[in-house]
């Protein structure tokens, strides 16, 4: 069962005024009817429960849809979510399945853009040698790669195209099946690849209809330890040269990970994968990513709980520096969030107001620990970010995840954004 939310506006009678008063761009949501669609100038960010791994759809205010992460590495229950919405289908199809219902303003829709944040097989996808193949055979079919094989993807970015030798080479089953889809695809469906680039504000564009949104943008933020300045599109070196520094201690994948800032009007979001801003005991500071992103990206709207609100991350400094007023768990197993971190994220002594904070699935060890701190604003469900025209506005959306119909579980908000 839903706990209740700290916002006075998330109860069922303030959807169904939302529904009648105060009806967005895209249409009135209503507890217990299915989302409506997405429709010019709104942008919507989609946080998918898959049971699996990391998965967010976004869509932006012209039509054009990037899908950050596509996990399909989570162990099996107790320690494990549940797969959702059931084990019918691989999580790379429900994602894909989930994307093109979202996407159906689209005649044939596509992925315009496919971020990897980092090469972990929960954001990406495992493979082991018992994973399905393409009919081809030439790739194996896990997170990203499923969900290309269904649904195309124009654009891939990654931390390491076109060598992948950062900070070691990255050689094993996942990767050498992941470098094969994109050259098969980018020869099949012309898919093409980048590598992300850090400090720009064009690479991850509106493609439909740009000089409409003018107040649109995507930031590269970091990747690989290179983090934007803040001021135009400067960046820094975060990590140490690797030949200063013994091979032990050496950046880990998830602190090479990608942070992005999207922001539309007065909205901001953030999110980062896996980065980390506690260092493990004895290793060196510079391996806190999250103070000098924290630096870079300022207070926003929206922010996902860094590596899926584990204790290493969402730190004292980064919690204080954000301050959003909504906070999102990618959470797919127990420990996700972490009680200090859940702790934080809720704190006033870290930030004045409210905030609510939701997870897209809760293991039930989690939820007694987190019980005694306070409440989770959801505990189950797709998290959808709703943002109004122009950016002004936003709101919450729960969506049932135990089926494809999209219904609304729950409406929270309109918050004003900052």
């Amino acid at each position: 069962m839903l706990a209740k939310s700290r916002s006075q506006m998330s109860t069922l009678g303030w959807a169904v005024l939302t529904a009648f008063l105060l009806p967005c761009a895209a249409g009135a949501q209503t507890v217990g009817e299915p989302l409506p669609p997405w429709s010019p100038g709104v942008l919507d960010i989609h946080q998918i429960s898959t049971g699996a791994g990391d998965a967010a759809l976004l869509v932006f205010p012209d039509g054009t849809s990037l899908l950050v992460d596509a996990g399909d590495g989570n162990p099996e229950p107790p320690a494990g979510a549940n797969r959702v919405p059931d084990r019918s289908r691989s999580p790379g199809e429900w994602i894909a399945r989930y994307a093109r219902r979202m996407l159906s303003h689209q005649a044939d829709p596509t992925i315009d853009y496919g971020l990897v944040t980092h090469f972990h097989g929960d954001h990406m996808g495992r493979v082991r040698p018992a994973t399905p193949a393409e009919p081809g055979g030439e790739y194996q079919l896990s997170g990203f790669t499923d969900v290309a094989y269904h649904m195309p993807i124009r654009t891939m970015l990654d931390r390491g195209w076109p060598d992948y030798e950062y900070p070691r080479p990255l050689d094993n089953l996942m990767m050498d099946n992941y470098r094969a889809f994109l050259d098969v695809e980018g020869e099949r469906r012309g898919m093409t690849v980048e590598r992300f680039e850090p400090g720009r504000v064009d690479q991850i564009v509106l493609r439909h209809d740009p000089d409409r949104y003018p107040n649109f943008t995507v930031r590269n933020i970091a990747a690989n330890g290179e983090v934007w300045t803040g001021a135009g599109d400067g960046t820094r070196h975060h990590f140490p040269a690797l030949a200063d520094i013994p091979h032990e201690d050496w950046p880990t994948e998830n602190q090479c990970s990608i942070a992005i800032r999207v922001s539309y009007g007065a909205f901001d979001f953030y999110t980062g994968g896996d980065m980390p801003g506690q260092p493990a005991p004895g290793f060196p500071t510079w391996q806190n990513v999250e103070r000098p992103v924290a630096e870079a990206v300022g207070p926003v709207d929206v922010a996902v709980a860094n590596h899926h609100g584990l204790g290493d991350t969402t730190t004292r400094f980064f919690v204080s520096a954000l301050r959003p007023r909504v906070w999102i768990v990618p959470s797919r197993m127990a420990g996700h969030p972490d009680r200090w971190v859940f702790d934080r994220m809720s704190s006033t002594r870290l930030y004045d107001g409210p905030r609510d904070i939701f997870s897209v699935t809760t293991q039930e060890a989690t939820r007694q620990v987190i019980v005694r701190l306070g409440e989770l604003d959801s505990d189950q469900g797709h998290i959808v970010v709703r943002v109004e025209s122009g950016g002004a506005r936003y709101r919450v959306i729960i969506l049932d995840d135990s089926d494809e119909k999209a219904t609304v579980k729950a409406v929270h908000g309109p918050y004003a954004s900052r």
